[in-house]
């Protein structure tokens, strides 16, 4: 979105509220989905280790916020991860590598804090084999809870209550200089091969590379319309369905009541929530000052947990420094109308060979919210 169409979409916003009159406005005003939003409050307050551990967990990146984990605690220490298959991106991630990063993630976090605790986690990935083409019913993980103290990454652990995706145009006066990109990179250990950049042809190749698939997801109608269809707007939605893309306050809120905005208008390719969302989306892809990338020489479904695991972990790295992180995943993405762009992609990030498994922007921005989560009773079952 050009700054002149963000700001007439917030003005558009505001006009409405002020037009409904204070009575609705005050409405609006109270629609922050609390529910949606107290797994942060709630994280780390469980008598079980186990759970401990899970409640951040729980609060892990993950594509399209599908929060795509299901897990069994049937057997004592120990924690067995599934995929809910019902949370895939059969458009966007077809093959469901993004999903399986962001298993990853959620590992990654278990680990860390099962680590306060003064547990180590031992993982057995994939025991029954791991998923070809197609994820399916079998386990993802065991996590076994062994007593053992030290290496408890306690600075990596300050940071998952504050760690955020960050999607917000970044500040163009503030560079992001090569002693933080050094100190992401030492975040990086479970596997991953990682590189970073500030250089200011290769980051504007990539805001380039990065606005273009945007485009591409937008304008292929099945990969958009996945995303559409995982739209939550107000609080209503997000407090139903505390997964998918959040759409809630109080401006989203007026523009839901108002019919300014909505699934069906996101949808109208002539209308004015479309041209607005796609020039949003590429104007925030060329506000970026950096770029972190993840690569694997192979690509197992190993090798796409220890990117997840690497990925949160960097995450959190640049949350102690106040940094914003975005994974730019379209352009990774395996569906025909981005195969031209992920090639170009991995000609330019992995000249040598490998899969590029995560691209992300990096720069200072706002502050934003926490995401919606369900809560973790709602993510334990018994197989």
């Amino acid at each position: 979105m050009t700054l002149s169409r963000r700001k007439t979409l917030a003005l558009l916003g505001g006009g409405a509220i002020v037009a409904a009159g204070a009575a609705t406005a005050g409405f609006v005003s109270t629609r922050t989905p609390q529910d949606a939003l107290r797994p942060w409050s709630l994280a780390g307050q469980y008598s079980d280790p186990r759970k401990r551990a899970l409640s951040y967990a729980i609060l892990a990146p993950n594509p399209h916020n599908r929060q795509p984990w299901l897990v069994d605690l049937g057997h004592e220490d120990e924690v067995t991860l599934y995929v809910d298959t019902n949370r895939l991106l059969p458009h966007t991630d077809p093959f469901g590598r993004q999903i399986v990063v962001g298993l990853g993630c959620f590992l990654e976090l278990l680990s860390i804090a099962a680590a306060q605790d003064g547990y180590r986690v031992a993982f057995d990935l994939f025991p029954d084999g791991e998923p070809d083409l197609n994820l399916d019913n079998r386990r993802i993980a065991v996590a076994r809870f062994i007593p053992e103290s030290g290496g408890e990454e306690a600075d990596l652990f300050a940071q998952i209550l504050n760690r955020r995706s960050l999607k917000e145009p970044y500040d163009m006066a503030t560079p992001v200089g090569a002693e933080v990109l050094t100190s992401l990179e030492q975040a990086v250990g479970k596997g991953s091969n990682v590189a970073t950049t500030n250089a200011p042809d290769m980051v504007q190749s990539l805001r380039d590379l990065t606005a273009d698939a945007l485009q591409i997801e937008f304008e292929t109608p099945h990969t958009y319309k996945e995303s559409v269809d995982l739209f939550r707007i107000g609080k209503q939605e997000v407090s139903a369905n505390p997964d998918g893309l959040d759409f809630s306050g109080p401006m989203w809120e007026m523009m839901r009541l108002t019919g300014l905005f909505s699934r069906e208008a996101a949808l109208d390719r002539d209308g004015f929530a479309y041209s607005s969302g796609l020039d949003m989306v590429r104007g925030t892809a060329q506000a970026s000052m950096a770029y972190i990338w993840l690569v694997s020489d192979e690509n197992s479904r190993a090798d796409q947990i220890a990117a997840g695991r690497d990925w949160v972990r960097l995450n959190l790295a640049a949350t102690a420094q106040g940094l914003g992180v975005q994974p730019m995943s379209q352009a990774l993405q395996e569906f025909p109308e981005m195969v031209g762009l992920y090639q170009k992609v991995h000609e330019l990030l992995a000249p040598e060979g490998g899969t590029v498994q995560m691209l992300g922007r990096l720069g200072y921005g706002p502050q934003v919210p926490q995401s919606p989560r369900w809560p973790l009773d709602a993510k334990v079952r018994t197989v």
